[in-house]
């Protein structure tokens, strides 16, 4: 209970100036340490393709050999008696090709013998094939 008489409370009194006064303070401190920059506009290399010449693709000769003994060029069988004879058989399948001297790609069987590689390797040389290339089948011998 309030026995006062004739008493009135007076409102409470804000005072904003110091309140401001702060305000100012951070926003000088921000524009002193703070840096602006303009940057107008940002340089970026986009990548590019470009479609080369396909390189025309060297003359393949293809020669296989397999276990049983049989040769064949570019898929067709080759028979005969010495390694010049293969040679021979060698540069008339180049001729189909042109002008280019083939790529001699030797196709061996994995059970094959070695003399009948070293033939190839043998008939390329006598033909004036340089290029030899050499890889393996893996397979059962029947």
């Amino acid at each position: 209970m309030n026995f006062r008489r004739g008493s009135k409370r007076e409102d409470p009194e804000i005072n904003l100036i110091p309140f401001i006064d702060v305000l100012l303070v951070i926003l000088i401190f921000l524009m002193v340490t703070t840096t602006y920059s303009k940057f107008t506009e940002l340089q970026i290399t986009l990548p590019t393709a470009d479609a080369e010449k396909a390189k025309d693709k060297p003359h393949e000769l293809n020669v296989t050999v397999d276990a049983k003994g049989n040769y064949t060029i570019n898929n067709v069988p080759v028979s005969f008696h010495d390694v010049a004879g293969f040679a021979e058989a060698m540069k008339s399948a180049a001729k189909e090709g042109g002008d280019k001297a083939p790529v001699v790609i030797v196709n061996a069987d994995q059970f094959a013998m070695h003399q009948m590689v070293i033939n190839v390797m043998e008939a390329a040389r006598i033909a004036g094939f340089d290029k030899l290339t050499f890889a393996a089948q893996t397979g059962s011998a029947k």
